[in-house]
């Protein structure tokens, strides 16, 4: 059975509280109506216990991968991490399509998110090194992301400011992935009186992605 892995990033677990999970909530009603048949499982990164790159987890990469030690050779805690970053890996893998909720905050995404980022990138899982350069493996997979702005930054001053969809939407490119346009809802914060507007044009978007 195919799946899809519904990604949210946002301390507000509850879809009242947070437009970007409101429009989430929009594109999985559209995407049940097209594919009925496809798993949905749902990742809330802040009810999730994510490795962190910390001392344990980097020293057992190197000693696994260019310091030619074994598994049952690294301590304890390494043995910890290093087991929570591949399984955490394994069930990103396993899906088929990929949908991220996240906001944007400081210019850029939920530090949270790139912690989780940095458990996908596995060499030989998720991409291999060839002479022509990094090779992702996680092809034939779809994804989406579904940001919400308080400010404007696909157009004017704040352009060159928006690191949060451009960070993401290049790691699931490196991995592979096809990754959709970006739907977005901004300037929510800056016009407040036309969030209801902007909304609904948002969840026209995220829509027609679904149906995509």
């Amino acid at each position: 059975m195919a799946k899809l892995l519904y990604i949210t990033v946002n301390p507000k677990n509850d879809i009242k509280l947070s437009k970007g999970m409101q429009l989430g909530e929009a594109f999985l009603e559209e995407f049940k109506q097209q594919k009925p048949d496809v798993e949905i499982e749902h990742m809330h990164l802040y009810d999730m216990d994510i490795p962190q790159i910390d001392m344990d987890l980097l020293y057992a990469r190197a000693k696994l991968s260019f310091m030619g030690k074994t598994f049952d050779e690294l301590t304890e805690g390494e043995q910890k991490q290093i087991t929570s970053m591949h399984e955490l890996a394994d069930r990103f893998i396993a899906a088929d399509y990929y949908v991220f909720v996240t906001p944007i905050w400081n210019f850029g995404s939920p530090a949270i998110l790139k912690a989780f980022l940095d458990n996908l990138f596995i060499v030989n899982k998720t991409f291999v090194n060839t002479h022509e350069g990094a090779k992702g493996l996680l092809t034939h997979r779809k994804a989406l992301h579904i940001q919400t702005r308080g400010g404007i930054y696909s157009t004017g001053p704040m352009v060159e400011f928006e690191f949060g969809d451009r960070f993401l939407t290049k790691v699931l490119g490196f991995l592979g992935m096809e990754v959709m346009p970006t739907v977005f809802a901004e300037g929510m914060d800056h016009f407040p009186k036309q969030v209801p507007e902007i909304m609904a044009k948002a969840k026209e978007q995220v829509i027609e992605a679904a149906r995509e």
